[in-house]
């Protein structure tokens, strides 16, 4: 018969069954909170146990059932024993030699499956990653991007060059997106504690396609955790990584995504998070001249909600920003500050059985470098040297299909509209962008992917200037 209700009806009598396989000899030594962590650490196991049990047939006897239920028994009286001796001494627990329990299973068992990494000490230590190489056809209709060019590598709208004459269709093998992965967790004193590195190829500018095609590793992610608290680098507070589109370019949307990673420290608590954020102020000149001042005295103040649910999840996210250049004689910029803020909308819904709708919306003033890649800046310099912020609106769509098992498919559309104060930026300045990607992706085996995708963008100028990119992308992806 189905196993569902006996396995829930005998889970204290099976924490009985495993500790006794688990303990070899009659008589064991134990203080009482060493015992009730080891039930703990038992019932914990028996979770996995029982979901297995849960999906198979089972047959049981009442014989059977009566030995788990008597071995329960005494379980409960050793623990009672445990309690009731004074803390600093130790409990001699007697527990009779046990018989295993033959269970005839009339379906194949799942494998357990598979612990990435190793202990060092009380550390366990996983690594993980992939490897990947892009293919790519790409056609620039209104100018050219030399070898080499970041913007041949993956779509940066900033990148499209507008109102020059096309030279054709480029072709390009692009390893770099290759990534790793090492996670580090223990719990020392009662905390726990955790760390993450990771690293990839991308945008290191070392290497060449003449001979070696060799490229740096560069750090993405580098951080420490302690309870609820995170330390170091990786993504801001006001994206939501989850909804991010299932696109074979490194991004997808670029021009619709919030995409910053930096160093902060993050406080979570359930489903709210807070942090304070790198601070860089981005100022555009009015020769369209982009001007770091590096001036910043206050971090940005980041914060998330997130909602989960069976039918997925949703995240609101909003920044808060001081902007601040000191006085600039090249630029003719006085000391000024200005406030940014920005609200992100975010989040994935499922969609029948597999399917899934996945979106981002986000608006606010004085915060370009966290959208789209910086497509435009935070703010500009006005006639009488002060800071003007640049607002921003911008969102991508993205629906997955599953045809199959193996094989899905992604629609995704992306958008960006600059607010750029033209009298003070010039007309060189991007006002607007759009994308449309449309994959085929099969997958041969678990975790290898194999697919097809087609990139249309389009960029404008406030000119009115304009240049569009297509793009054919090959993928070959292997997760480990």
């Amino acid at each position: 018969m189905k196993n569902q209700n006996a396995a829930k009806t005998l889970k204290k009598s099976l924490v009985t069954a495993v500790s006794l396989f688990a303990l070899s000899t009659p008589a064991y030594a134990l203080g009482g909170d060493d015992l009730e962590s080891r039930v703990s650490a038992l019932e914990s196991k028996l979770d996995l146990i029982l979901e297995k049990l849960e999906t198979t047939e089972t047959s049981i006897t009442a014989e059977q059932a009566a030995t788990l239920m008597e071995a329960n028994t005494l379980l409960k009286e050793a623990v009672a024993t445990a309690n009731s001796v004074p803390a600093n001494q130790t409990a001699v627990v007697q527990i009779p030699t046990a018989t295993p329990v033959a269970m005839t299973a009339t379906a194949p068992q799942p494998a357990a499956p598979a612990t990435k990494g190793f202990a060092m000490g009380d550390t366990q230590v996983s690594f993980s990653g992939f490897v990947k190489l892009d293919a790519s056809v790409t056609d620039f209709d209104s100018g050219e991007l030399p070898t080499n060019s970041l913007g041949r590598d993956f779509y940066i709208p900033g990148t499209i060059p507008v109102g020059g004459e096309g030279t054709g269709p480029v072709f390009d093998f692009n390893p770099r997106e290759t990534r790793f992965i090492f996670g580090m967790n223990s719990n020392r004193g009662g905390h726990d504690i955790g760390g993450k590195i990771e690293l990839d190829f991308q945008v290191t500018n070392d290497g060449n396609e003449r001979v070696s095609n060799s490229f740096s590793p560069r750090m993405r992610q580098a951080y420490l955790t302690f309870d609820k608290w995170l330390i170091g680098q990786t993504w801001s507070t006001f994206q939501d990584v989850a909804a991010l589109p299932d696109n074979l370019d490194f991004i997808g949307p670029t021009e619709g995504t919030v995409f910053e990673r930096q160093p902060m420290i993050r406080y979570k608590n359930g489903p709210i998070e807070i942090a304070i954020e790198q601070p860089e102020t981005e100022i555009t000149t009015s020769t369209g001249a982009r001007l770091l001042p590096g001036d910043d005295p206050l971090p940005d103040l980041t914060a998330r909600y997130t909602n989960k649910g069976d039918w997925g999840h949703m995240t609101v996210a909003g920044i808060v920003r001081n902007l601040k250049m000191e006085e600039d004689l090249v630029s003719g910029a006085k000391e000024d500050t200005a406030l940014g803020y920005g609200i992100s909308l975010a989040g994935k819904l499922k969609v029948g059985h597999k399917d899934d709708f996945r979106y981002m919306l986000t608006a606010g003033e004085g915060i370009g470098r966290y959208v789209g890649v910086n497509i435009v800046n935070d703010a500009a310099v006005d006639t009488n040297g002060e800071l003007e912020t640049i607002g921003t609106l911008s969102g991508f769509a993205s629906y997955r299909h599953f045809w199959n098992d193996s094989l899905r498919s992604n629609l995704t559309a992306g958008y960006f509209k600059a607010d750029n104060p033209v009298a003070f930026t010039g007309s060189g300045v991007t006002d607007e962008v759009y994308s449309v990607h449309a994959n085929l992706i099969y997958q041969i085996a678990p975790k290898l992917d194999v697919g097809v995708e087609y990139i249309y963008a389009n960029r404008e100028l406030e000119s009115g200037i304009d240049g569009a990119m297509n793009k054919i992308q090959f993928s070959a992806k292997y997760g480990f």
